[in-house]
């Protein structure tokens, strides 16, 4: 039976072959991941701050509104 393209067993000899092409290329991605993740900043959670501003209103500090 002939089997027309290349068997598993072909694509890892030729990927072996070319292992720091590969390897270089795999280090390539996992640090331009690795950037784009660490650009981006945090976002501050303020969804309890919100929830609290909603329960009781935005009221200013008594006691500094006395003094």
């Amino acid at each position: 039976m002939l089997i027309y393209g290349n068997t598993p067993r072909d694509i890892m000899k030729m990927m072996w072959r070319r292992r720091i092409r590969l390897l270089s290329i795999m280090v390539i991605v996992a640090v331009a991941v690795m950037l784009i993740g660490c650009t981006k900043p945090k976002p501050r959670l303020n969804a309890l701050d919100k929830f609290w501003d909603t329960l009781g209103g935005k009221t200013t500090d008594l006691v500094k509104r006395t003094k």
